[in-house]
């Protein structure tokens, strides 16, 4: 515990100071080594109110959500009621997109590691009813296919909503309940909520988005994303320390909620992931995993309308880390609070940020250039005379909605292989973007951020 308890000292006497340096409103960390864990919280849960952050505060956890999900269903394997390789259309006979033989074909396993290949940010509003989460599969019937299931990694949220219909089927239950039954009853916790119905009962963070450096993060207009999107990660909140308490589940050989085969199978690599830097180098059933010379990481981070929460286990040392904030330059936030707390307790350096040269070479950028087309955003990307690489971003739907801003003219700069960032950052970021694949003419198939866009012919 004495390791622990200089932690808590460093938590609680430059937590405050992070978040005022990063322009961060509010922020809950906790830190667990076996059954002992530290807490603290600094800045406010809403500029408006001026109600501060508190240890006990619920946030939004975002995508962190997608291993809850998970979770359900290994679930569902160990009671021999699913099987992962199974077809989706096993339990969801009516489950389709637009290509009727990737429909068919399309495993549960496959969008447990986002490689069933079809479109996935869709945030469609099927309302706020029990029946949102089958209201929202039934709209994916015409979603493009990206490419052949299994064949490559690209983040699916649509899939994870999928999932949740498949738990909801099997259970004969409405998703939240499921959560609350099956997961928040037998881990015990007391400061989770699947709305913000359930939210409001506690200390509620709202999020605060940044439409201009000058003004800083203001209060987003909505507390979260829709209802249908809940197994993705639109809903669920809780304090960061019962998040800790999911997290030793997990390191604990499922303790009585998950099997220990199970556990296992969530963390062996499914995937690998194209070099991006920012994500995970591979990908479990739902866990996000990085492999540093020192040792395995496995986590998720989740990003909502201005919340964003950041979650890593080293289970071979009984360690976990939580931290959740809900506006301003959060990335940094993390960096800072993580390179020192899995430096002092697990000796593991992460990973150095992408930085372009300071003069970058100039490559033929032919392979490069083209249109990249998704739901949310249409990028196109052009070489100069002077061979300057540039990418236009058009946001569309979702994006369009909450980060009009994020569109514009970047210059991209050769890093490694084929993957370019850009020159200047934002939020103190240079975004890698990989590009991947062959069109059989020496043009990748894909701009890759995570999510795989594809290149269209104009």
């Amino acid at each position: 515990m004495s390791k622990l308890n200089e932690i808590s000292d460093w938590l609680q006497e430059n937590l405050p100071r992070l978040v005022a340096e990063h322009g961060v409103v509010g922020a809950s960390a906790a830190v667990t080594v076996g059954d002992d864990v530290v807490e603290v919280a600094a800045g406010v849960l809403n500029k408006n109110t001026g109600v501060e952050a508190t240890t006990d505060s619920v946030f939004q956890i975002g995508s962190i959500t997608k291993v809850w999900t998970a979770t359900l269903v290994l679930q569902l394997v160990d009671e021999g009621l699913l099987d992962v390789d199974a077809p989706v259309r096993d339990y969801l006979p009516d489950f389709r997109v637009a290509d009727e033989d990737a429909s068919a074909a399309i495993t549960v396993r496959q969008l447990l590691n986002h490689t069933a290949g079809f479109e996935g940010d869709l945030f469609t509003d099927t309302g706020r009813g029990d029946d949102c989460v089958e209201k929202y599969v039934a709209t994916l019937h015409d979603t493009p296919q990206l490419f052949p299931p299994g064949e490559m990694f690209s983040y699916n949220n649509a899939g994870y909503c999928v999932l949740g219909r498949i738990v909801e089927v099997l259970r004969d239950k409405q998703y939240d309940r499921c959560l609350r039954e099956h997961l928040f009853a037998k881990l015990g916790l007391t400061h989770a909520a699947t709305g913000a119905e359930e939210a409001i009962m506690f200390r509620a963070a709202v999020g605060h988005l940044t439409h201009d450096e000058a003004t800083g993060p203001e209060v987003a207009p909505v507390w979260s994303l829709v209802r249908s999107n809940a197994p993705a990660g639109s809903m669920l909140a809780m304090s960061a320390s019962e998040l800790l308490k999911f997290a030793r589940m997990h390191m604990n050989d499922g303790a009585g909620v998950l099997s220990p085969e199970s556990v296992r199978a969530m963390q062996d690599v499914q995937v690998q992931v194209p070099d991006l830097a920012l994500m995970g180098d591979s990908w479990g059933l739902g866990w996000e995993m990085f492999h540093y010379p020192q040792g395995t990481v496995i986590g998720h981070d989740g990003g909502t309308i201005g919340q964003n929460a950041f979650l890593r286990l080293v289970p071979e040392q009984g360690l976990a880390i939580a931290l959740l904030t809900n506006g301003g330059n959060t990335f940094d936030l993390y960096q800072a609070v993580f390179r020192h707390l899995l430096r002092e307790l697990a000796g593991i350096e992460l990973s150095a940020m992408p930085e372009p040269a300071a003069d970058p070479e100039r490559v033929d950028g032919e392979r490069f250039t083209g249109v990249y087309v998704s739901s949310v955003a249409e990028r196109v990307i052009t070489q100069d005379e002077d061979g300057r690489i540039w990418m236009e971003l058009v946001p569309k739907g979702i994006m369009a909605e909450v980060s009009p801003e994020s569109g514009g003219r970047t210059e991209l700069v050769p890093w490694r292989n084929d993957t370019l960032v850009a020159a200047e950052p934002v939020h103190g970021i240079h975004m890698p973007h990989a590009f991947v694949g062959d069109d059989g003419t020496g043009h990748a198939l894909y701009l890759h951020t995570g999510r795989a866009d594809r290149r269209v012919a104009r």
